[in-house]
């Protein structure tokens, strides 16, 4: 039984919790607990209104523990909370990995980095590291930087220090990756086969980068890789974070959770039973707070912190090691952030530099024949099929071509539909007009892909819009921009509009038939 006075081990239980909380000020059981040993919040966008709002809030928190470290989980793609409201003015990594500029990744990521941290944010949970490997995984697809390790390695380097180059910690997710699978981890407990030397040369790769590119944490899968231990999840298991990513990797940053309130984990070990057994497996911080964002939840997993510990079943060295690398990371972000200039303001209508990296992302795949379908030359009917929605993406973030495209061709008209609400002719508006067919991961739903034929079988020169992963080329001329964000469907309409320059939407090659 620890001798440490259980204040102290409350204390000590508080550094290494990361919760969320309701609110766009920080309630009062925050700052409360700020005072009390608390060494991490993590914002969501419930949080979020604009800049100036959040950086009164990192500034009301600083208030009460100068170097509480501030986490958001930003991916500033489809996955965004700084921009929840209106989606992401950059693209995310699967658009980067089309791309395959490393030094444009730098550069977009140093771009969100010095906005973040002029707001007052510290550390970011991303970038996503996982290869996604199997086309049919619902939870990753485009916040991937592509199905190839070693183009995901070399964009997750990329990413990692042009973000921490503004001085804000990176976190490289989902240790040890989770993009060969076809289960969402929000929902149930994904299995990642293949063999140790397959994940040596996929899974793995991203990750060995990460850590040479000096990441500052690392996020864990909830996630059963039976080739590194066939019965606990990564999140709980010392054998993947102790002997793999500490002693093979030579990781010695922060090691974050995902959040712990995730089915995954919590069905099967408990809430606070998953927290405890995290920290003695070897993670160092608790993210909790995406969907149990109240004082009771994080009262919760302190006190069962504490009782681990007296109990004898968490050692107080493994949870004082823990909160001496939240104290490090949290020293690390007030230096970091000290030596970057102040960032020069953002424009008005969001990230140039991401606007830019968007429109090079944009590829085209045309019949023989068909390149003339573009631009379009009067205005189009849209029809948006709606996919059901990722669990990772924010229900509020919006996607679509039809707003913006509707801003450059005026008369343009829409609808959106989804698979309980599809008409039985879904070209109708669009007579004597172009037609535009808009999905988000075709080759993933059958429904979409119904619809989507008889669409085509209806009207020939229907150009399909691909925001999703573009695994299916269907239409006459394909468009794909490699993710939903607002830079990205903005991109798409200028293409279709025909403003966008020709050496940026160059025609791919065109396929037969």
């Amino acid at each position: 039984m620890s001798s440490t006075p259980t204040g102290k081990l409350a204390s000590l239980a508080a550094a290494v919790l990361q919760p969320g909380f309701v609110g766009t000020t920080p309630p009062p059981w925050v700052r409360r607990w700020l005072g009390e040993g608390l060494g991490s919040v993590v914002l969501f966008a419930r949080n979020i209104v604009d800049l100036d709002q959040v950086a009164a809030l990192t500034a009301a928190l600083r208030a009460e523990r100068p170097d509480v470290v501030v986490g958001i989980d930003e991916e500033a793609g489809d996955v965004t909370r700084i921009e929840s409201g209106r989606g992401s003015s950059r693209p995310g990594n699967f658009a980067l990995g089309a791309v395959d500029d490393p030094e444009l990744t730098h550069e977009v990521a140093r771009d969100l980095g010095r906005e973040l941290a002029s707001v007052g944010v510290t550390l970011n949970y991303a970038p996503d590291a996982d290869v996604n490997s199997n086309p049919a995984n619902p939870v990753i697809g485009v916040r991937a930087f592509g199905a190839d390790p070693a183009l995901v390695a070399r964009h997750t380097s990329a990413w990692i220090r042009g973000l921490q180059s503004s001085g804000v910690a990176a976190c490289a997710k989902h240790f040890p990756g989770h993009g060969d699978t076809r289960v969402d981890s929000h929902h149930d407990l994904p299995r990642i086969g293949g063999t140790r030397q397959q994940l040596d040369a996929a899974e793995l790769v991203p990750f060995r980068a990460a850590v040479a590119a000096g990441v500052q944490a690392v996020m864990t899968g909830h996630l059963l890789v039976p080739a590194l231990d066939p019965e606990l999840p990564a999140t709980l298991s010392p054998r993947i974070l102790g002997g793999l990513l500490r002693d093979e990797l030579g990781f010695t940053g922060v090691v974050v959770t995902d959040a712990v309130e995730m089915r995954a984990v919590a069905d099967r070990y408990g809430f606070a039973g998953s927290a405890v057994r995290a920290l003695a497996a070897g993670a160092d911080a608790i993210c909790v707070g995406g969907e149990r964002a109240d004082e009771d939840s994080a009262r919760e997993l302190r006190d069962a912190i504490v009782a681990a510990v007296v109990a004898g079943e968490l050692p107080e060295e493994r949870l004082a090691e823990a909160a001496q690398r939240v104290g490090r990371l949290a020293s690390w972000t007030t230096g970091a952030q000290a030596a970057v200039p102040a960032h020069p303001g953002v424009a008005v209508d969001g990230s140039l530099v991401g606007l830019a990296a968007a429109r090079r992302a944009v590829r085209v795949t045309a019949r023989t024949g068909a390149e003339a379908a573009l631009p379009l030359v009067t205005a189009p009917h849209v029809v948006e099929f709606e996919p059901p929605r990722n669990m990772a993406i924010g229900q509020e973030t919006p996607w679509g071509v039809a707003a913006p495209l509707a801003g450059l061709l005026t008369g343009t008209t829409s609808v959106r539909l989804g698979e309980a609400d599809l008409p039985a002719d879904p070209t109708a508006g669009a007579a004597g007009r172009p037609l535009v067919l808009v999905v988000r991961d075709l080759h993933r739903h059958d429904w979409m892909r119904t619809a989507v034929r008889r669409a085509i079988a209806a009207r020939p020169d229907a150009v399909v819009v691909e925001l999703g992963v573009p695994a299916l080329v269907a239409g006459v001329v394909h468009v794909a921009t490699h993710g939903a964000t607002r830079a990205a469907a903005r991109a798409a309409a200028e293409l279709l509009a025909g403003t966008l320059a020709p050496p940026l939407a160059g025609l791919g090659k065109p396929v037969a038939g």
